[in-house]
């Protein structure tokens, strides 16, 4: 076979080549100059080609078609049997088995149905469709497919004039990336067919693209039956893709132009607008029409549809319940076969409000008394409320005020505009009739009222209260004379004293006795209340009150209370927050350098909820007490030594001291600081004196008596778990003491070591926690001073702290005045060097101890470095 291809570099085969032992060779020439064809070129064989082989390789479809693939799959150049082939798509989505087929042993074919629109990924426009392995193992080669959605609607119309025929439609973006749309028709002699199709006498139209990626087409001169075939076509690199065609006939698409002179009126006495139009020219088929309308022009009012019944005409009857209203009203049009669209509104027309009946009734009104001191005479001033639409029916032209003054005629006044009207009052009794009239009539119920000058000393009012509620309402309260018959109404009349502003007014009809008026009131600013009784013979005296009452009632009562609740409330919130922040303030201030007892050892298992604990926390408790370890385990844990180097001048000087602790669970008769189960902050057991009672002790210190030379070490066995003793070797009464198991050198003070059982108690332990000298420690000596052993870290860098002769005093000794060989140990013996140096085995255990100083395990470090 020999196919001829042009500025190709690829093409596809057929596929019954893809299972035949086929080989393949190319050749070329010049396209466009003249020239031979060169040689072909090396054979390919087929079988021995690309793991894997698709069929076709590339293709073009529309959206909601099916395609098929074919699939050749090799693993290591062996053909791998069909039925062990799986397809992917996307290598996301695996496609069912039921979508497979074999077309033989070694060829997979799989079939895609109902394929939508291909979404663009980056840079690629179309899907992958992988061919794999059963095991998963695929091959990066894929086949491309390309689904363009072809789904266009194509609507024409056709204008009222019928001179022209313009057509749209719209396309995806997506679409435009992928190739190129044309807009073909082609136009046939009469009407469409039953099914249209595109014919190969089509013709390419211009269109125009406009906003939202839509094109417009305009077709001029049209002709009214005629078909127009229409569809749109895609190109691409792979193919060319049409869409469904339609067929329009002008005729069938028509807008008619919107119809014109349309009037609105308002009937009277009767809720009918008439609404009538005129038929839009050109129009050669029937009309249906529609109208909208609108009560009171406003745009917050949607618009009411009013179809208009066939045959239409010219003009229709709408029934509306609001008469005195101004209604809107548009028409539209369109052909009654139901073809073609509905034309556009037409220019809106406004009905005119007319009177349909007189009114109803005339205007309420009061009036206002006011003195005339030049002229010495009364003035009166009425004022009314203008009347609404539905007692006026439609509007009010002018009010007529007639008067009537027993022994003389009545007379009128005409009121064209305004709510007030001002006049004399110079007779006793003067009444006032106010009546509303339009162009129909005037009204037949109207207001009287008498202005009688003896009947305004008659007090029925008794007692008058006004109760505010809130901002906007005010509850007025009163009572009324007994026996007072013949009211018919009250007036109640209110103003803001502090300000210039109208007096208002509302009456009130003759059985209450509380009213609530609703105004917006100035809760700072004064009001005047008055409460006029009305009697068919003239007005009574007024009871007036200028202040809010503060007394009990149940509806401004129940009222205040929703203001003042929620106040009360809010501010017990706010107390009780600022109450909760300020306590934890306080609390944090207070216990800020307090520590926690719970982390302290010596509080596990003490309950603090219990009173006598308190009692226990500060007592001092005179009895022996049984001891409990407080600190460390019984094991060798020498924290640090700290000796200083004898000083050789004449001065006092500094002495030794060495921190201890030994590792025995033996009893101890010996005085130390020892914790008693019942521990409580700074407060220690005295030991006993007889030596019965037994203590155990973790933390030791160093006791030094007597002058505050010390030149050598002593020493003697005490009890393990007492602690060191350092007494001046030239006293005779504390060597006698321990005689026997001291170390000694030269005339210094002498360490007892643990070891040996003293033959008594030789100090008690003080309410610091150190231990003293018993006074029968050292029997016939003088009176000696009393020294402690102060321990501090070797890291500082700065200085050691210890006590110096006079008692509790403190003293700097600088860190190179420590132990070392050359200095205060060149004397001691031997065997107490070693000991000495062997014990000490750091151990970094660093206890919480609020009465001592614990010092870290770097002593020994820096005791060998000296």
């Amino acid at each position: 076979q020999m196919l001829q291809v042009a500025l190709e570099t690829s093409v596809a085969i057929d596929s019954a080549l893809l299972d035949s032992p086929s080989s393949a060779q190319v050749r070329s020439r010049n396209l466009r100059a003249p020239g031979f064809w060169s040689d072909w070129s090396t054979p390919y064989n087929l079988t021995l080609g690309a793991q894997v082989l698709y069929f076709p390789p590339k293709t073009l479809t529309s959206a909601g078609s099916n395609i098929s693939f074919l699939c050749i799959y090799k693993n290591k150049s062996k053909p791998v049997e069909a039925q062990e082939v799986v397809w992917w798509l996307n290598l996301a989505e695996e496609i069912p088995a039921s979508q497979y087929s074999l077309v033989t042993n070694r060829v997979s074919k799989v079939t895609l149905f109902n394929l939508k629109a291909t979404k663009p990924r980056g840079s690629f426009f179309y899907n992958a469709l992988y061919c794999c392995h059963q095991s998963r193992e695929c091959h990066h080669r894929y086949a491309e497919l390309y689904v363009v959605d072809m789904g266009f609607n194509i609507s024409c119309e056709t204008d009222g004039y019928l001179t022209k025929m313009t057509c749209t439609w719209s396309a995806n973006p997506t679409t435009l990336l992928l190739g190129r749309l044309q807009f073909r028709y082609y136009r046939s002699q009469i009407y469409c067919s039953d099914f249209p199709t595109p014919s190969p006498n089509s013709e390419v139209k211009e269109c125009n693209l406009q906003r939202n990626h839509s094109y417009e087409c305009t077709f001029q001169p049209i002709f009214l039956l005629s078909g127009y075939t229409m569809w749109i076509e895609f190109e691409n690199f792979l193919g060319t893709l049409e869409s469904s065609p339609t067929c329009v006939i002008p005729a069938d698409v028509v807008k008619p132009l919107p119809p014109s002179n349309v009037a609105a009126e308002l009937t009277r006495n009767v809720g009918l607008l008439n609404v009538s139009w005129t038929e839009p020219a050109f129009a050669n088929r029937d009309l249906t029409f529609q109208i909208r309308w609108n009560a009171g022009n406003r745009e917050e009012i949607p618009w009411q549809l009013y179809e208009v019944p066939n045959p239409a005409g010219s003009s229709a009857v709408i029934p509306v319940e609001q008469l005195c209203v101004e209604y809107v009203v548009q028409v539209r049009c369109r052909e009654s076969d139901g073809s073609g669209f509905w034309s556009d509104w037409s220019t809106a027309a406004q009905s005119l409000v007319q009177d349909i009946r007189a009114p109803l009734r005339g205007p309420e009104f009061w009036r206002i008394v006011s003195e005339d001191a030049a002229r010495k005479q009364r003035n009166v001033t009425l004022l009314w409320k203008p009347l609404m639409e539905n007692h006026s029916l439609c509007s009010v032209s002018r009010y007529i005020i007639k008067h009537q003054i027993p022994g003389k005629p009545s007379w009128e006044e005409y009121v064209a505009h305004g709510t007030s009207w001002s006049f004399p009052w110079t007779e006793p009794t003067h009444t006032v009739t106010i009546s509303a009239m339009n162009s129909v009539g005037i009204s037949a119920v109207n207001w009287n009222l008498t202005l009688s000058q003896q009947m305004s000393t008659v007090d029925a009012v008794q007692s008058l209260s006004a109760y505010l509620v809130n901002s906007t309402c005010v509850v007025v309260v009163w009572t009324l004379c007994p026996q007072i018959p013949g009211i018919t109404s009250f007036v109640i009349e209110w103003k803001d004293l502090n300000r210039e502003q109208e007096m208002k007014w509302l009456r009130v009809p003759p059985n209450l006795r509380k009213y609530f008026i609703y105004d917006h009131f100035i809760l700072i600013e004064k009001y005047q209340f008055s409460l006029y009784p009305v009697f068919a013979g003239g007005v009574g005296k007024a009871r007036a009150t200028d202040q809010f009452a503060k007394g009990a009632f149940e509806a401004g009562n129940s009222g205040s209370l929703h203001v003042v609740l929620p106040i009360i409330f809010s501010t017990s919130v706010l107390l009780l927050g600022a109450l909760l922040v300020s306590h934890h303030r306080m609390k944090k201030l207070l216990w800020e350098d307090v520590p926690n007892p719970k982390n302290c050892s010596w509080a596990q298992g003490v309950n603090f909820q219990q009173p006598e604990t308190l009692e226990h926390l500060f007592a001092r408790h005179p009895e022996p007490t049984s001891f409990e370890p407080l600190l460390l385990e019984a094991e060798i844990v020498l924290e640090d030594i700290s000796v200083t180097k004898a000083l050789e001048k004449e001065e006092p000087r500094d002495f030794l001291g060495i921190d201890s602790t030994f590792p025995s669970r033996q009893d101890s008769e010996w005085d130390s600081a020892c914790s008693s189960s019942h521990f409580q902050g700074s407060s220690f057991s005295r030991s006993s004196r007889d030596g019965e009672t037994a203590a155990r002790c973790d933390l030791k210190y160093a006791t030094v008596v007597g002058n505050s030379r010390s030149g050598a070490l002593c020493r003697r066995k005490t009890n393990p778990r007492s602690c060191f003793d350092i007494f001046p070797a030239e006293d005779s009464t504390g060597l006698g003491t321990f005689s026997g198991g001291a170390w000694e050198v030269g005339n210094g003070a002498f360490l007892v070591f643990p070891g040996w059982q003293p033959s008594r108690a030789l100090s008690l332990i003080s309410s610091e926690g150190f231990s003293e000298p018993s006074d029968d420690a050292f029997p016939g000596s003088a009176e000696r001073s009393l020294y402690y052993l102060g321990i501090t870290s070797l890291e500082k860098g700065e200085g050691d702290v210890f006590l110096t002769e006079s008692s509790r005093g403190m003293c700097q000794l600088q860190t190179v005045d420590l132990l070392t060989e050359g200095a205060v140990l060149q004397h001691v013996p031997t065997n107490v060097k070693e000991f000495i140096q062997g014990s000490l085995k750091p151990k970094a255990i660093v206890p919480y101890v609020p009465q001592f100083r614990m010092a870290t395990s770097k002593g020994q470090e820096a005791t060998e470095k000296k």
